[in-house]
């Protein structure tokens, strides 16, 4: 009962935001698409010119745009608001309504059954700015599962050794671009989604990217015995899947 009441309150809550965001579009702040659209070319832009003092320029420049056409959204305060409202609101049922925690008495034969669970260092860590990319040299591997802010993941395949069955890689990115380096042997499965950006995977260039999902794979890879499957999400960047 109470799961779905918090499902309607979250429901209407998106709803009214994307009511809030329409009318704040179409009415009050007509500019907002445009400021946007020109924060995230010169975003873009910047990416190309990688290194150069006027990328830099140019990456700052739209980094501000977008800041400030996001604070400025009515539908932003809104979304604030009604954090504040939820937090509040769970406060008060949290008062009236104590949350009962039962209490568990474990056997010792119970105890005896438990699994043991090994913690592993993982290869890449989750990073707000900066980038990644994997050791130059021989390195042992481990699944890639990945979220990053602004910033470059760059991991080469092959200077480790997969296992056998199915390798996975997963990144999600806000701004950057993601290259892998992939061994002839091994075959690949790609899942990309991209807001603006491009690809090249071993060849096939899309130059331009807006607003799109795609999946790519290698003939034999349903069948290979050592396989990788790649899942990628970029907001603003390229991905460059190659051979190597």
């Amino acid at each position: 009962m109470i799961k779905n009441k918090k499902n309607d309150y979250l429901g209407w809550l998106v709803f009214i935001g994307i009511v809030i965001l329409l009318l704040e579009i179409l009415f009050f702040n007509k500019g907002l698409i445009f400021s946007l659209i020109i924060a995230g070319g010169l975003i873009y832009i910047s990416r190309k010119k990688a290194g150069r003092k006027s990328g830099k320029i140019l990456f700052i420049a739209g980094i501000i745009i977008f800041v400030i056409s996001v604070f400025n959204m009515m539908t932003f305060r809104f979304l604030l608001l009604a954090i504040l409202l939820h937090f509040f609101i769970q406060y008060l049922q949290s008062k009236k309504n104590p949350k009962k925690i039962p209490l568990d008495i474990q056997t010792q034969e119970t105890t005896a059954q438990e699994e043991t669970v090994i913690k592993v260092e993982p290869l890449f860590e989750n990073v707000l700015l900066g980038q990644q990319k994997t050791p130059v040299g021989v390195y042992e591997w481990k699944d890639v599962n990945i979220q990053t802010g602004i910033g470059d993941t760059v991991i080469d395949l092959s200077y480790t050794m997969l296992p056998k069955g199915e390798t996975v890689i997963f990144i999600r990115n806000v701004i950057g671009n993601i290259h892998i380096h992939v061994p002839y042997e091994i075959d690949v499965c790609i899942n990309h989604s991209c807001v603006v950006g491009s690809t090249a995977v071993f060849g096939n260039h899309e130059p331009k990217i807006f607003n799109q999902v795609f999946q790519l794979k290698t003939p034999g890879y349903e069948e290979s015995e050592q396989k990788v499957k790649i899942f990628t999400s970029l907001i603003v960047g390229n991905l460059e899947v190659s051979r190597i």
